[in-house]
């Protein structure tokens, strides 16, 4: 099965439920498709809202009702809390932490699909306008460490910048220090113009990715 991660991506940005076809539509391609059970019900998701003594956005509830159960698709290295672990930190409905809890994910409470930010040592700083388009982002990041897939890394090379615009298109999914790329059958990320990491949906893609950007890529 195909499926047009570029084409799709570009749609996100301007719709949420482009959002939720292209989690669909990648997870039936690059992983298995989403079932009618892989989300949280109605009654999960108000029982987090009553002990948080919140209303969670429009944007939050589709998700976790969508595909909040598959940690294939959500927490493979960071995790994506379950209804009973989201917490309050002000106006910021915490949602995800990083594997070595260095940062964290939150969405604000003022909108159906917020802005989420992310911790620093400075506090709570931007990472995407929306929730949704978030989501995208996390099923992708995701996508690069889930077991038994095609995936690989290396550190980034002075040539990396034009190859990269070279044989990938350039998703608008960029959160701080981070760029997605896309070609068929091949997801790259860079990581502050010093990692690269990389999905490739089979081993062919991957001799492809090795041929256009060459480099002692790891792929364990």
């Amino acid at each position: 099965m195909t499926f047009d991660v570029a084409g799709e991506a570009a749609k996100v940005v301007r719709d949420r439920s482009a959002a939720w076809r292209f989690i669909e539509g990648f997870a039936a391609a690059w992983a298995e498709p989403i079932e009618a059970w892989d989300g949280w019900n109605h009654a999960d998701l108000n029982a987090a809202e009553d002990r948080l003594g919140v209303r969670l956005p429009d944007a939050v509830r589709d998700a976790y009702a969508l595909f909040g159960k598959r940690p294939d698709l959500t927490s493979n290295q960071d995790w994506l809390l379950t209804p009973s672990e989201l917490r309050l930190d002000g106006e910021v409905v915490v949602f995800r932490r990083e594997i070595h809890s260095v940062t964290s994910w939150g969405a604000a409470l003022d909108d159906p699909d917020p802005a989420v930010v992310h911790a620093t040592e400075r506090g709570w700083e931007p990472w995407l306008p929306h929730f949704s388009a978030a989501c995208v982002e996390l099923v992708l990041s995701e996508a690069l460490f889930r077991d038994g897939a095609v995936t690989a890394d290396r550190e980034t090379s002075a040539a990396d910048v034009s190859l990269l615009e070279d044989h990938f298109a350039l998703l608008p999914l960029h959160g701080p220090g981070t760029r997605w790329f896309v070609s068929d059958d091949l997801i790259v990320r860079e990581d502050d113009g010093e990692w690269l990491w990389a999905r490739a949906r089979t081993p062919e893609s991957l001799d492809m990715l090795t041929r256009w950007l060459p480099g002692e890529w790891a792929t364990d």
